[in-house]
């Protein structure tokens, strides 16, 4: 450590890379990939380029693989040193740790070991996507990856056709294809949405347009990291069967004035039309 340098804090220290764009990493990323005591990887491999890039030395620290297989016996070897004021900088193959990777395990071990989290936030694909695709972003919903299966993906989207808020997933080349094809079938063929693919990689590109245009414009298979952000429903979509249901189903746990808030959040309806339905279906049992 050089002089008048301030040592880097004791703890789990959760760094950004770059989805793309070897630049995007921040200083702050690059001071801990070179100071913490010792450091963990999704993929070890990637991490090491990208310190080669920037000339940031590992020197005789420890770097470590964690992932999706990593078990409590590599936890325990990584958090150790950690209850003995050390440091430890982890970083996900790309992006920001935690977001549809294997990094929450280690989190919440270090939680109850009393170790102290911090974040070191930089790029993500998530908030990329919501930065280019012109939809709303005041509120949206992160859905990670749809199950793989066609029936369960078909039910998960059914269950989201009247969330009214952006939702944003990603998806893997060889299903967005199948998976458009249910987006248009199950929310409607009008309902605005953008695919970004490759997101500050060189052959970057972002399509909007309705979930009928988007699925048209899908002739070949598309290649690289695929993100896709889709408008959420329109105020009363949600039809008197589903609202019937949702209310059902929140009013098993809640009061009905609570129950009645929670469902017309849900749904984008009005809060006095919801509650109304309410006192009906209390009325009736």
């Amino acid at each position: 450590m050089k002089s008048g340098e301030q040592p880097v804090p004791p703890g789990l220290h959760l760094v950004s890379t770059p989805i793309g764009a070897a630049a995007d990493i921040t200083l702050k990323g690059l001071d801990l990939l070179a100071r913490a005591d010792a450091l963990a990887a999704e993929d070890t491999r990637t991490a090491r380029r990208l310190m080669d890039i920037h000339g940031v030395a590992l020197g005789h620290r420890r770097l470590t693989a964690y992932h999706d297989h990593s078990g409590p016996e590599t936890r325990a070897r990584l958090l150790a040193p950690l209850e003995q004021g050390g440091s430890l900088a982890y970083v996900s193959e790309a992006g920001t740790p935690l977001v549809s990777d294997p990094g929450f395990a280690l989190v919440r071990d270090a939680v109850a070991r009393g170790i102290p989290v911090h974040a070191a936030p930089g790029a993500s694909a998530v908030l990329a996507a919501l930065a280019v695709a012109g939809l709303p972003t005041d509120r949206f919903t992160f859905l990670g990856f749809l199950p793989p299966g066609a029936e369960q993906r078909r039910t998960a989207l059914a269950e989201l056709k009247a969330h009214p808020f952006t939702m944003v997933l990603y998806e893997s080349p060889r299903r967005v294809r199948e998976m458009f094809t249910d987006l248009v079938n199950i929310l409607g063929d009008e309902r605005p949405a953008a695919l970004c693919r490759e997101l500050t990689k060189r052959f970057e590109e972002v399509r909007r347009g309705s979930l009928a245009e988007l699925a048209e414009g899908l002739v070949d298979e598309p290649r690289g990291e695929i993100v896709v952000v889709i408008g959420g429903a329109p105020a009363g979509a949600g039809g008197s069967e589903e609202l019937e249901e949702a209310l059902r189903s929140a009013m098993e746990t809640m009061r009905v004035k609570d129950a009645a808030t929670a469902v017309a959040g849900a749904l984008g309806l009005p809060r006095r039309q919801v509650y109304q339905a309410a006192l009906e279906l209390e009325k009736n049992r």
